[in-house]
């Protein structure tokens, strides 16, 4: 039987949503329009627009108040951001019009942005790699740390990106009581997402939960991928981890012996 993916990003919201032990990990997200795109700019400055169906970071766009720093009585504007270009707009209707062209009909998210912890002055998300096992259960079998290239606002590999084990990530940050806390609440929560997903999809094998840590070393979940990519965990310094990962998705069927 196939493995099963699924390819909305907002279906995927909805149903995390229902479980109350995980809602209160998911920043706000809403459809697009330019109503909530108001709202969430004055709520909380920076947000994210995203596709509902897209891969890669492909898509993902930025928006916040901007103000020319140096000059404190300039007039408020709004910045978009994309890949590593940013333009500027008097008017967040402006940016709207704009932006309008861009997604035409299709449905887009825009989701609270969260600040993220920085490695070398660049931003750094992680994702956590959670899979059934051989006995059926639920597993987070791998962490990796995604740090994004030079000025871009996408951590994906994909989009110029460079991994490191999460250790040398939030070792900075955390004293190591403190990492081993948040190490086996990341887990935790791997697991309650994939088995919530589980209930209405059951023929789901694998996700890859994006994690985002905020400045007040809050986990947040960022996406979840129903196509998650193996190859980043053969990297990692500690050879058991992908010798497992690899176990586990050629007892499921995604790979080979």
């Amino acid at each position: 039987m196939a493995i099963q993916r699924i390819a909305s990003k907002w279906e995927k919201t909805i149903i995390l949503k229902q479980r109350e032990l995980i809602r209160p990990y998911i920043p706000d997200t809403r459809k697009y329009n330019f109503e909530q795109l108001r709202d969430m700019v004055d709520t909380y400055g920076l947000v994210y627009v995203k596709p509902d169906h897209g891969t890669y970071g492909n898509g993902v766009m930025s928006i916040e108040p901007w103000r020319d720093e140096l000059e404190p009585e300039s007039p408020l504007q709004y910045k978009l951001r994309f890949g590593i270009q940013s333009e500027l707009y008097p008017t967040l209707e402006e940016l709207h019009a704009v932006l309008s062209q861009r997604i035409g009909k299709r449905l887009f998210l825009i989701q609270k942005g969260i600040h993220l912890l920085t490695y070398r002055r660049r931003k750094f998300d992680i994702r956590a790699l959670v899979q059934k096992t051989p006995q059926s259960a639920w597993e987070t079998t791998g962490f990796i740390g995604r740090i994004a290239a030079q000025q871009k606002i996408i951590t994906n590999y994909h989009g110029g990106g460079s991994i490191a084990p999460i250790e040398e990530l939030l070792g900075p940050y955390l004293e190591p009581k403190e990492f081993a806390r948040m190490y086996k609440e990341m887990k935790s929560l791997g697991v309650r997402v994939a088995a919530q997903l589980a209930r209405k999809f059951p023929n789901l094998k694998e996700i890859g939960l994006d994690i985002a840590i905020d400045d007040q070393h809050q986990i947040w979940i960022l996406e979840v991928n129903t196509l998650p990519a193996l190859f980043p965990f053969k990297r990692l310094p500690n050879r058991d981890v992908y010798l497992k990962i690899h176990r586990y998705a050629v007892a499921y069927g995604r790979l080979k012996k």
